[in-house]
């Protein structure tokens, strides 16, 4: 594959799993913005939908991983590495579903669910787990954007892996919604990613530009 097709999964990859995700949750009976991460989805009539949405996004987030690794150099083994878990923690998520709660769907009882099933559990760690590989993620692509002056995208990377990492684990933030934090965590991973997929596909063109025309040496 080459390398703008697998940047390009990273560009559409955040896109694609929360049009997914809104259709559903417009759609289906019982889902609250206020009360419902989109995981809950995977439950119930039409769960599939949201099965193959975690499926295909984590396969666009391998890619993406892929891209980086090919485009930054072999100094971004770590960060392609992390990236790529937390793709491998989308298609975790993906065979272990979330348990129900809250109003759904429909029929379920109100409230957090009172135990954890063994899906559930692991759905939960995975989430936990591939929520801090993105959030490291994060931070290895500021270090290495600054090893190449982009100080603008830098920052973002430092900024977007800290309300990532805080937006996840919010549930221990007095009086804060652990669901508006899953929320803003996803929201600030997807444009993160689009951001820097967006700026090294740009990079990657200008590559195969240089390669299919090299400038003249004796051109001054």
């Amino acid at each position: 594959m080459s390398n703008r097709f697998l940047l390009g999964c990273g560009v559409v990859a955040g896109p694609f799993y929360l049009a997914v995700g809104l259709a559903q949750a417009f759609l289906r009976t019982g889902f609250s913005f206020a009360r419902h991460p989109l995981s809950v989805l995977a439950n119930g009539p039409g769960g599939w939908v949201q099965t193959a949405n975690f499926v295909l996004t984590g396969a666009m987030v391998i890619a993406t991983a892929v891209g980086f690794r090919r485009v930054l150099g072999p100094k971004s083994a770590a960060l392609s590495a992390f990236l790529g878990a937390y793709g491998a923690g989308m298609l975790v998520a993906s065979v272990f579903h979330a348990d129900p709660m809250d109003g759904f769907p429909a029929g379920t009882p109100l409230g957090p669910p009172t135990s954890l099933s063994t899906s559930g559990l692991v759905h939960f760690a995975a989430g936990g787990l591939g929520f801090i590989c993105l959030g490291i993620s994060c931070f290895l692509a500021a270090r290495a954007l600054s090893r190449r002056n982009s100080r603008s995208l830098a920052r973002l990377s430092l900024v977007s892996g800290l309300i990532v990492l805080v937006g996840f684990f919010s549930a221990a933030i007095p009086n804060f919604s652990p669901v508006l934090g899953i929320w803003i965590a996803v929201a600030v991973g997807w444009l993160w990613l689009a951001i820097l997929s967006a700026y090294l596909y740009r990079r990657a063109d200008e590559r195969s530009d240089e390669r299919a025309h090299p400038a003249n040496p004796r051109a001054a």
